[in-house]
């Protein structure tokens, strides 16, 4: 038997399964040449359109007007592959833009010509994705004449949109949405994005990311939060980046009960004061039950990240910084002020690594009061890794727990899991002295040079 003699019913599993594969390999054309088999084929393609998730995909670099009269009226997607250097690529764009009955997903750089195209409602588009290299101009609430009511997905990337609150108040169906780098022009204000937040039952991903601190709520202006916070029923996973200010304005309004990811990245500042973002991951009950975490310092930022087994990391708080005394006061004071006690007290394994910096540079910066400072919330820790890198200085810190301060400083420590095979004398020297005072005081901490932890 030929396939082309199959029932009409397998041949569109088949085509089915194609469906599949067009998605891992991005070959959304794969029916283009199919259709032209045969009649029947062609018929089966044609008569599942939504099973087989048919797009005309419109680009820069295809002949669109020609194309869209060739083929029945499918829904398009448009994209802007790359930037070409003549007049046919921004009218191919426009010439699919004019479809607007029909555009379901749209990903362009922005470009002025295409804004202008895109000032009436497009009310089959479930996906837009806008980049910009360039601000070149806002925005204007005009801008899909301020109506989306089938969008699902949105991404925007260094889009200047201070009305996009407005615009997804009529995104009900909204799932995913992600805005990169918002420049200061784009600002809105925590109160605008959360009453457009809480008309979005359906959202799942939320990604805010501003460019600069100069994106914060005017001190003038600041209200207080409401009686009530708006519940996100359906929201699983928030990453944020900006400044502290604005995400206290912002959790504060807010619950997200089923919320399972949470990474938070904030701009330097001295003094974090952040007691609605402490009430906010005291609030989630995926976030309870995290018993390790790993501090991670960079050239131009710190972490610490409270990962579970089997599981991408649930909670992730980063600093923006470089200067490395900086980094680790910063990490201090958060880990002792800005996580509610309870997180931090049920952590047993810590580990602490350091990437891109030399030992000279740690050496010169860094006092040993302020790693004890580091560590000194951990109080439940029994097992410490320690990277090559920061052992040393470490071990100089520990080695002035004595007498009455031997337990000062994680008090519950019973194994200390070292990177470095064969660490140099004064390490040996300071480390033997913390082991001894830990051994004379009835807490005794076993050295080790393997680690049991896959995460660390």
């Amino acid at each position: 038997m030929t396939i082309d003699i199959l029932p009409d019913d397998v041949l569109l599993e088949i085509f089915d399964f194609l469906v599949v594969k067009s998605y891992a390999s991005e070959a959304e054309n794969w029916w283009h040449t199919l259709v032209h088999v045969c009649r029947k084929w062609r018929n089966v393609i044609f008569e599942s359109p939504h099973r087989l998730n048919l797009r005309l995909v419109c680009s820069d670099w295809t002949p669109v007007r020609e194309m869209l009269d060739v083929w029945p009226p499918l829904p398009i997607k448009v994209i802007d592959y790359i930037a070409l250097p003549n007049s046919s690529a921004g009218d191919n764009i426009i010439a699919a833009l004019e479809r607007k009955d029909r555009v379901c997903q749209i990903s362009l750089e922005l470009d002025p010509q295409f804004l202008d195209a895109m000032q009436e409602p497009f009310l089959a588009l479930t996906h837009l994705m806008l980049l910009s290299n360039i601000i070149t101009r806002v925005v204007s609430d005009s801008f899909m004449g301020g109506s989306a009511p089938r969008l699902q997905y949105v991404t925007l990337e260094r889009v200047p949109f201070p009305g996009l609150p407005k615009l997804l108040l009529s995104a009900t169906d909204l799932v995913g949405l992600t805005l990169l780098h918002i420049p200061h022009s784009g600002y809105f204000s925590p109160e605008a994005i959360v009453t457009c937040l809480s008309t979005l039952p359906r959202l799942e991903r939320l990604f805010l990311e501003f460019e600069s601190p100069r994106s914060r709520p005017n001190r003038e202006s600041r209200c207080l939060p409401p009686p009530t916070r708006s519940v996100l029923p359906t929201l699983i996973m928030f990453c944020f980046r900006g400044v502290s200010e604005y995400l206290e304005d912002l959790v504060a309004r807010i619950d997200s009960p089923l919320l399972d990811r949470l990474e938070i990245a904030l701009f330097h500042q001295h003094i974090f004061d952040t007691p609605q973002l402490t009430q906010f991951i005291g609030r989630i009950p995926k976030l309870k039950v995290c018993d390790q975490a790993r501090v991670e310092f960079f050239n131009l930022h710190v972490r610490v990240t409270f990962p579970r087994t089997f599981s991408i990391y649930d909670l992730t708080l980063t600093i923006l910084c470089s200067q490395l005394d900086w980094q680790l006061s910063s990490m201090a004071q958060i880990c002792t002020s800005l996580f509610p006690r309870s997180l931090i007290h049920m952590v047993e394994r810590l580990s602490i690594h350091g990437r891109g910096y030399s030992k000279l540079e740690w050496q010169n910066d860094i006092e040993d009061n302020q790693w004890l400072g580091l560590l000194h919330p951990f109080t439940g820790v029994k097992d410490l890794y320690l990277s090559k890198r920061f052992a040393p200085f470490i071990a100089r810190s520990l080695q002035e727990l004595v007498g009455g301060r031997t337990t000062e400083v994680l008090p519950a420590l019973q194994s200390l899991f070292l990177e470095e095979l064969h660490p140099p004398a004064p390490f040996e020297e300071a480390i033997g002295k913390f082991v001894v005072a830990r051994q004379l005081s009835n807490h005794p901490v076993a050295i080790s040079q393997s680690w049991p932890f896959p995460w660390a």
